[in-house]
């Protein structure tokens, strides 16, 4: 299956160079997603030479798979911030986010294609069960000075709601890959060494050098954009991962306008509208799922069967996913952590706008600049009474994988009996092998232990990968990384076995 999301395939890249020899540098930005090249130009345009590397293309992981919606609450409620710290924080929370999409749209002025366009956020539940959260988060917002309101009714065409709808004006959406890929335009033109498919491998943060397959980079400092940081970090056993399935489908005959419109319940929809070049596209995204721990294939068809449902769209054009990591209290992780690596994580399903923060506040933190919320953000904070349920929560899924992964037995079946398109953990020779046999026929074979802190690999059949539960790596059929903390590939298997 295709998983091109509309934003990649609407933006076409600028094709920087692969790394090629050996360099050095100030700052080592790895990661090319809203965060590292955000991060890069910030730090280019403070005269600091910069290199920046990223695996695959700009762009081409989370930012390039995600809603391309920009707002000063968070996707879990601002009432949840509220709760866990206080009022205060909760005030601070929209004072940053609306500042980072105030940087966006200043950058987006040279970036036509970037599409960027202010809007309201609804958000309405399914079911009555579904209005004490929007009332809640209703009272949060007016209480952090949001010029927000309560609405009857949401445009015509979109899923009816069961109670009041809350509009929060003067949101944003835009184009999320046409933006980065233009910012790191300017990035390189502001100095920084732009690097394309050029993976770390090798990642020493006593000796700040990294290494790819044709090079490497010393630098005095490092910031790990990767979504996750890259290697073992503390942070990990704090944050549950999940993934996202959304469609874009040709716009229907109702075409809603433009807007951020969150239908809340057990399942729900987050949708929205784009064009481009004169073709305008519905795009609906559907909730979250534990990573490794679901069926990926029917939870994309649930999104495509619920937007068919309710919204009567065109055909679909496109599917894709994402995945988001979550603080265990609510606000992201920003500044450097005990490796002595800058980090920037737990953004949940608020990358865009947590990014553009965090790409401010490094920066800020390198020029010597000071700021008490990005200081609260520290990796380093403890505070397990905020957030102890998603700490027991993905504790308990590691222990779990590791236990399973270890003694539960795999299937009892042969490499031969695959056939194309099938997957399956197989006892081969007195070997546990993760197999996968292509369309064409040819069969891959590959350890089913992660790399990164060894919990077993579960099947995606929508991304054709092994994804881990424990801390969301992901490998190609053939082992290689995809995302996530591991930095080593799944170990290959001769496909004799069997």
């Amino acid at each position: 299956m295709d998983t091109t999301s509309v934003w990649r395939a609407t933006a076409p890249g600028p094709g920087f160079a692969k790394l090629q020899g050996n360099q050095s540098c100030d700052v080592l930005v790895v990661g090319g997603g809203i965060t590292g090249v955000t991060t890069a130009l910030l730090l280019a345009e403070q005269g600091r030479k910069v290199v920046l590397l990223e695996a695959g293309g700009i762009g081409s992981g989370a930012t390039g798979h995600s809603t391309g919606n920009l707002y000063v609450t968070t996707s879990l409620g601002l009432a949840a911030i509220a709760s866990a710290w206080d009022k205060s924080v909760a005030r601070e929370v929209v004072r940053q986010r609306g500042a980072a999409i105030d940087f966006i749209e200043r950058q987006c002025r040279e970036l036509p294609a970037a599409a960027f366009t202010r809007c309201g956020h609804y958000r309405y539940g399914r079911f009555a069960q579904d209005h004490a959260a929007i009332e809640k988060e209703y009272r949060a917002l007016s209480d952090a000075g949001c010029a927000v309101r309560m609405e009857d009714s949401v445009p015509g065409g979109l899923p009816p709601p069961s109670g009041s709808v809350l509009l929060l004006p003067d949101q944003a959406q835009f184009q999320p890959q046409a933006y980065v890929r233009g910012l790191a335009a300017r990035a390189a033109k502001a100095g920084a060494a732009v690097h394309e498919q050029s993976r770390v491998l090798e990642l020493d943060t006593q000796a700040r050098t990294a290494r790819t397959a044709d090079g490497s980079v010393k630098a005095a400092e490092i910031v790990l954009a990767t979504h996750s940081p890259k290697g073992v970090h503390l942070v990990h056993a704090e944050m549950p991962v999940h993934r996202e399935y959304a469609v874009a489908f040709e716009a229907g005959e109702v075409d809603h306008g433009a807007g951020i419109f969150w239908w809340q319940g057990d399942e729900s929809l987050s949708i929205r509208m784009h064009e481009h070049e004169g073709h305008r596209y519905l795009v609906a995204v559907g909730p979250e799922h534990k990573v490794g721990t679901h069926n990926a294939k029917a939870a994309l068809m649930a999104v495509e069967a619920m937007a068919n449902s309710y919204l009567s769209p065109g055909q679909a054009v496109h599917r894709w996913s994402a995945q988001n990591y979550r603080s265990h209290d609510g606000l992201p992780y920003i500044g450097r952590d005990r490796s002595g690596c800058f980090i920037a994580s737990g953004f949940a399903t608020d990358g865009l706008t947590w990014g553009t923060v965090a790409a401010i506040g490094i920066a800020g933190q390198l020029a010597g600049r000071g700021d008490a919320f990005i200081d609260r953000c520290a990796p380093g904070r403890f505070t397990p009474a905020k957030g102890a349920k998603a700490l027991l929560e993905e504790n308990a899924t590691t222990v779990r994988s590791l236990v399973e992964g270890y003694l539960t037995r795999g299937q009892q079946e042969h490499l031969a009996s695959l056939a194309p398109g099938d997957s399956a953990i197989v006892e081969a020779e007195g070997e546990t092998v993760a197999a996968w046999r292509a369309p064409d026929g040819e069969l891959f074979a590959v350890s089913p232990v992660c790399t990164h802190m060894g919990c077993k690999v579960h099947w995606n059949s929508v991304e054709t990968s092994w994804d881990c539960p424990c801390h969301g790596s992901r490998f190609r059929p053939d082992g290689t990384v995809i995302e996530g903390p591991a930095l080593a590939p799944l170990a290959r298997r001769p496909v004799a076995l069997g």
